[in-house]
């Protein structure tokens, strides 16, 4: 095997729970286990330490970050405030996390002589620091990739579009970058067509272990399903469905793992006792959850473009999927609640999400940039 240096430049790892930082945790762990030499800069966590020494990595700081989100009280008017401030600052500056910008900047212009350099967004501004620091007359890597989770100008699922300079931004460091990843073939359209041709498809990849539903899922009595992840109102909106559940005169349980209560708040009471929401857990217990569930839920992006990552977790346990869009289609949920599965959306091949064959994938590339 040709052993290689490899640098991970991010914001979200271990232990952080969210689908960009299983993107890094998860490489960085596969490309140790296949003896390359890997490198991790992100800010650092006190579990660092003993995570990396076990999986035989190193994890180099990139620094503290000090500019926080405003906050202008719990008041109703406060709260309001906050609320613009926060999504000015993103919309026209993309503060806070432009401050990554600047330590990666300086972070990645100490390292030197890699093989692969792999820069993982969202957010963004990981990119842009890579893009700064390759800038310098040093030689950090022979071959950068900007792997991205969502397209960032050609992003279809927030409410606000990107102020019109940042398509410079984009631009900019796509033209610096030697590849560009995105996880579905789907989303290339939210990408600037004169990048196309640097961009490839990979995606999102686990340390799969089986889980035999022969073995360990036995139908429930009173049936029950379940739904992991965030919402976006509007588009991933579970309102609708969860009205309609309101109607319904058969007995269920509905298991939501998230943190966005709000939007389920007004039906908890409406559903006295079938909608159970709990906070987001380790994927490992999560996994074990779901291989329970009759069915599993998931809100329609409405859009190509994007692609919940939690689909992954799902085709890792097998359990019949209710995709649920806009419009409800109110007989296939009755189909799903009497244990008919048979207009259950239809999942991909989970060998394409092993981790081992996604990181061959990013190997791959650093052969061909010579």
């Amino acid at each position: 095997m040709n052993k290689k240096r490899i640098l991970i430049v991010c914001r979200g790892f271990y232990p952080d729970n969210s689908p960009r930082a299983h993107r890094a945790t998860e490489l960085a762990k596969e490309f140790a286990v296949q003896g390359h030499e890997v490198v991790v800069l992100t800010p650092i966590k006190k579990e660092h330490a003993e995570f990396s020494k076990r999986h035989n990595f190193h994890i180099r700081d990139m620094g503290i970050l000090h500019w926080k989100t405003p906050d202008f009280g719990k008041s109703k008017i406060g709260y309001l405030v906050t609320r613009m401030a926060v999504r000015f600052l993103q919309l026209s500056v993309e503060y806070p996390d432009i401050e990554l910008m600047f330590k990666v900047k300086e972070a990645v212009r100490k390292e030197k002589g890699y093989d692969l350099l792999i820069s993982i967004a969202v957010p963004y501004p990981i990119h842009w620091g890579v893009a700064k620091a390759m800038g310098s007359k040093q030689s950090i890597s022979k071959t950068w990739i900007a792997d991205c989770g969502d397209p960032y100008v050609g992003d279809k699922t927030d409410t606000f579009r990107k102020w019109f300079y940042f398509k410079y931004v984009e631009k900019w460091f796509m033209r610096k970058t030697n590849y560009i990843t995105i996880p579905i073939k789907n989303a290339m359209e939210g990408y600037f067509s004169e990048f196309h041709q640097k961009i490839h498809i990979i995606p999102q990849g686990f340390k799969i272990r089986e889980i035999s539903n022969e073995d360990n899922y036995q139908p429930n009595s009173i049936p029950s399903f379940a739904y992991a992840g965030g919402f976006i109102p509007g588009m991933r909106d579970p309102g609708t469905f969860l009205e309609f559940l309101t109607e319904l005169k058969v007995d269920f349980r509905f298991y939501v793992y998230t943190r966005d209560r709000s939007i389920l708040d007004p039906f908890v009471s409406k559903l006295n006792g079938k909608l159970i929401i709990s906070d987001y857990i380790p994927r490992a217990e999560l996994l074990i959850k779901l291989a329970k569930m009759d069915f599993l839920i998931n809100f329609d992006n409405n859009t190509l473009v994007q692609l919940p990552s939690k689909l992954i977790d799902y085709i890792i346990v097998n359990r019949p999927v209710l995709n649920i869009k806009k419009t409800l289609d109110e007989d296939v949920i009755r189909q799903f609640l009497k244990g008919q599965y048979y207009n259950a959306m239809k999942m991909d091949d989970v060998d394409q999400y092993r981790i081992e064959n996604v990181c061959h994938k990013f190997l791959s590339l650093s052969n061909e940039q010579k």
